[in-house]
């Protein structure tokens, strides 16, 4: 039982309870032997049916995010027709979601672990359904432009999905159901950029935001309808003041005060800890290339190939091949490789063990990226461009979907809020790192503007090696390792 679980849910608790059920065992802990409030204890069809619902929500936004893409040009010109340049707006138009992306989950995150994940999710999903209505009706580039970073703001899936996860599932499981949470996003990555370039040459660039809020207007109605709350903390909560007969409220959890040290925990996390800090800067400057190819490769597509709107946005398939190709592995391979050094090591089972396919992204990702910058450099066929992003996209997943693991089985009940410190590092690098691209490759050209990138990412690629050697030793180091009980610490905060 963690520190935060033996702290007081409502305050000073009467010795004698009514009808004489005992504290520990019903409001402080579920009953191991059957619980039916238990998240763990829920049926195997139900919890899957929820990570379904999960997956339907981050298909829609992923959709929402990415369709903007291949037509981001367009959207700029005819919204700006006057401008004499329009490069740099349409990199921020589609990096600018990162930015809201970024500042979100500050707030969502710590609401989460205040208030439950049910009702966080739900009033995100509404805004976010309102945000993206309002980027549908933009007059100018700079009302778009706000309304993408807002729409951002309001994305909830990114940093719950995976704590619901871990509130759900034990440490053997986990990793398949991050792999379906995954494989939506990138069902909703592909056949946003490859319908909404057909889209826009027929109905028009609004028309595909349109169809994005009427996708997530379902999806939610089918989260109010379906999802059930799932964080530890709140149920027991809701059942301590039900058994109390007393109503739970801010003031019997001293809300103002909790709700500050909720906000500053992600930071104290962040900066409280140096291996998630550094495997944090690993994975933004990885998850950045996403960004870097996709706002240099309509350009290229269209001035070198010669290709169409419907054909860049049907290139951007490749990407969503190799990530596809990266998710079934991780969800063959993940808990797999888990279970198998837990046994052979014969100890119990690490946050570490999480991490082989990292490594082995981390020196697949120079090569892709290098290779991305002389194909182009030199004009080489376009099938072999196209095979370099499919390889991005491989590494990419090969990188997510383990760090996710790690970081949820490495601070457990609070891995919201450790998720949010990689959540924000990794939308702040991808947000203003493509930004530099199109001013390295005019002084460098392709070829090396972005062996300079393979360069950065080699350096890089050595950090999930030394987490996996060393950082169970060094979590433990840090205030906020998760099974090193610190007084007034990271736990007791909650």
């Amino acid at each position: 039982m963690t520190e935060a679980e033996r702290q007081p849910l409502l305050g000073p608790i009467p010795e004698d309870i009514e009808n004489g059920v005992n504290y520990d065992d019903v409001i402080l802990e579920f009953n191991p032997n059957g619980d039916p409030d238990d998240p763990r204890q829920w049926p195997a069809t139900f919890k899957w049916a929820m990570v379904l619902l999960l997956a339907g929500m981050a298909f829609t936004i992923t959709f929402t995010c990415i369709s903007v893409v291949p037509i981001a040009g367009r959207i700029v010109r005819d919204l700006d027709k006057n401008a004499q340049s329009h490069s740099a707006a349409s990199a921020l138009l589609v990096t600018i979601w990162e930015f809201g992306e970024a500042a979100g989950p500050l707030l969502i995150a710590p609401l989460s672990e205040l208030f439950g994940r049910y009702p966080v999710l739900n009033v995100c999903n509404v805004l976010f359904i309102i945000c993206t209505l309002m980027a549908a009706l933009s007059r100018s580039t700079l009302f778009l432009i706000v309304a993408r970073a807002l729409t951002g703001v309001t994305v909830a899936s990114t940093v719950l999905n995976p704590a619901i996860v871990g509130d759900m599932f034990d440490s053997d499981h986990r990793g398949s159901a991050m792999s379906i949470l995954m494989m939506a996003p990138l069902i909703g990555g592909a056949i946003g950029p490859a319908i909404s370039g057909v889209i826009t040459e027929t109905l028009g660039w609004r028309q595909v935001l349109f169809i994005a809020a009427g996708l997530a207007s379902a999806c939610e109605l089918m989260l109010l309808v379906c999802f059930r709350e799932t964080y530890k903390m709140s149920i027991l909560q809701r059942r301590a003041a039900k058994l109390l007969g007393r109503t739970l409220s801010t003031s019997d959890q001293n809300g103002k005060v909790k709700m500050w040290a909720s906000i500053s925990r992600p930071f104290n996390v962040l900066f409280g800890s140096g291996v998630l800090l550094v495997i944090s800067l690993f994975g933004s400057v990885a998850f950045s290339y996403y960004y870097v190819i996709s706002t240099s490769l309509p350009a290229i597509l269209e001035t070198i190939y010669h290709f169409s709107p419907a054909q860049i946005g049907a290139a951007f398939l490749c990407c969503s091949v190799g990530s596809f190709i990266g998710v079934l592995l991780c969800n063959a391979g993940l808990d797999r490789i888990y279970v198998k050094l837990r046994v052979t090591c014969k100890t119990p089972g690490k946050p570490e063990y999480r991490l082989p396919l990292a490594i082995i992204a981390a020196f697949t990702m120079p090569v892709t990226v290098t290779a991305y910058g002389w194909i182009t450099e030199l004009r080489l066929p376009v099938a072999l461009l196209l095979v370099s992003i499919v390889m991005l996209g491989f590494a990419l997943i090969l990188v997510i979907i383990p760090l996710s693991a790690y970081v949820v089985d490495a601070f457990g009940l609070y891995s919201a809020s450790a998720m949010t410190g990689v959540i924000v590092t990794r939308c702040l690098m991808s947000t203003f790192f493509p930004l530099t691209i199109e001013p390295l490759v005019e002084s460098l050209g392709y070829g090396l503007g972005f062996t300079c990138l393979g360069v950065i990412s080699l350096g890089l690629a050595p950090v999930p090696v030394f987490v996996f050697r060393y950082g169970d030793r060094w979590r433990q180091r840090f205030k906020f390792a998760p099974d090193v009980d610190i007084p007034g610490g990271f736990e007791r905060e909650a």
